[in-house]
């Protein structure tokens, strides 16, 4: 055998032998591409590849090949169903099924997941929400007694449900339940086939904007935030830590993304989803409903233990371990490599209600993009002098008096006062601070004449 023979042969031995060591590390996430607060770490990371770009290459990492699947659902009750069955080892879900995922897996012998990180809240609880076909004379939950009302059973949408019934003291047989999912719900709103249909982010928005649906309750009114985040399959998480610190990574930076530039990202998401850009807006924008934030706040493991207590009130809900569940581990390493300061952003916490109160309204104008107004007076004033040209306008988005959500101008409810114009969510509080104030309630094509009067 000749020299050059030999290196060759030995050269490939040692390919092969490299070959035989590496590892091939299988990483399968459940996401839902149609709730909103799960796109930090769902969607954005998918489409923009921030998972490979965090994920470790060197040590005991050097020789492994990554194989990434992503896998889509409706709602988080399926994801924790394929996580039990080994099919998937991270789960990204809203807080009730977060914590049906967690009592699931401390119920069996040996399995379990973490909770090792969040991706959005809204302090206030807005997110979930319960919708009317748009031309109902239902205005308040108190009118869904004797009512069908639809919800994708297991959902975060579910579990407000479960809680604004018990609060308002209407008994499970003292309404129809049906369970049903985000499309289907949407689609019998749409024809009146329902009562009324609760569910989670964007879709309750999603209905306002497409013309089919009216909110009479928003998820704030449970007293709760809503917070979706990220679980992990514990033996995963033992054999992989490093991974879950770069699934974290990645939550970051695609929060980072959608805030460095709101319009753009909404945009691409949109071609992404499906779901309408100006939808988005509603959550991803300064101002929206969503603040994203992978840190695991204490007011959030509060909130979590009071969904479990509803859950455990309405469905005998299997205990659960916060200690056992609840890590902050990983999310700290990440930030530490990320050289961010960890405590600080998780002890900061957005309340829309302070947050938005000096936020202009907005206009999204096909042509010219977002364009802000100081005034309701001013935004009523230029919607008349666009359309006189013609212009088409995408949206238009207000404040809640009450709360500071952002909301469709279109669905918002409008107090003309001495004090000028007042937005309102629901009409209820709009009635009320009409009697107060010697006001007019009105809803956005009325205002518009009364802005002219």
């Amino acid at each position: 055998m000749t020299i050059t023979k030999l290196f060759t042969a030995i050269f490939m031995a040692a390919a092969l032998a490299n070959s035989a060591n590496a590892e091939t590390i299988r990483i399968a996430i459940g996401h839902q591409s149609m709730c909103t607060d799960t796109y930090t770490a769902g969607i954005v990371v998918k489409e923009l590849g921030l998972l490979e770009k965090h994920l470790p290459r060197s040590g005991k990492y050097a020789d492994s090949d990554y194989e990434i699947s992503w896998s889509d659902y409706s709602s988080g009750g399926p994801i924790t169903n394929q996580m039990m069955a080994n099919k998937l080892n991270f789960g990204v879900m809203g807080d009730y099924p977060l914590i049906v995922n967690g009592a699931k897996f401390q119920e069996t012998k040996s399995l379990r997941t973490k909770y090792i990180a969040g991706t959005g809240y809204n302090l206030k609880g807005s997110g979930n929400a319960i919708v009317v076909p748009v031309d109902s004379d239902i205005y308040t939950i108190d009118q869904l007694a004797g009512k069908q009302v639809s919800v994708p059973v297991g959902s975060a949408a579910w579990g407000m449900l479960l809680k604004a019934m018990q609060d308002e003291g209407i008994p499970a047989k003292d309404y129809a339940l049906k369970n049903q999912s985000p499309a289907v719900g949407a689609a019998n709103i749409a024809s009146s086939r329902i009562d009324a249909h609760a569910d989670f982010c964007p879709w309750s928005e999603l209905m306002e904007f497409r013309g089919t649906g009216r909110k009479i309750y928003d998820g704030r009114e449970t007293g709760i935030p809503y917070l979706h985040g990220v679980v992990v399959r514990e033996d995963f998480l033992d054999q992989y830590p490093e991974v879950a610190v770069a699934f974290i990574k990645a939550v970051h930076e695609a929060g980072q993304w959608i805030k460095s530039d709101p319009v753009k990202a909404v945009d691409m998401m949109e071609n992404w989803t499906g779901v309408e850009k100006e939808v988005l807006y509603i959550y991803f924008s300064e101002g929206g409903h969503l603040t994203l934030d992978p840190t695991i706040k204490s007011k959030w493991v509060e909130a979590l233990k009071a969904d479990h207590g509803v859950l455990t009130k309405e469905m005998n809900m299997p205990p659960l371990d916060f200690e056992e569940w609840v890590t902050e581990d990983y999310v700290k390493k990440a930030y530490s490599d990320l050289g961010i300061d960890y405590d600080a952003e998780k002890s900061t916490i957005v309340d829309p209600g302070v947050a938005n109160a000096q936020l202009p309204v907005e206009i999204w104008h096909s042509r010219n993009g977002i364009i802000s107004y100081a005034s309701i007076a001013d935004f009523l004033k230029a919607i008349k002098e666009f359309r006189e040209t013609g212009a088409k306008l995408n949206a238009t988005y207000v404040y809640d008096e009450e709360t500071g959500l952002k909301l469709f101008g279109k669905t918002a409810f409008f107090v003309k006062s001495s004090d000028g114009f007042k937005a309102f969510l629901r009409k209820p509080d709009a009635d009320t601070y009409a009697m107060k104030n010697k006001g007019t309630v009105m809803q956005l094509e009325q205002a518009l004449e009364g802005y002219s009067s």
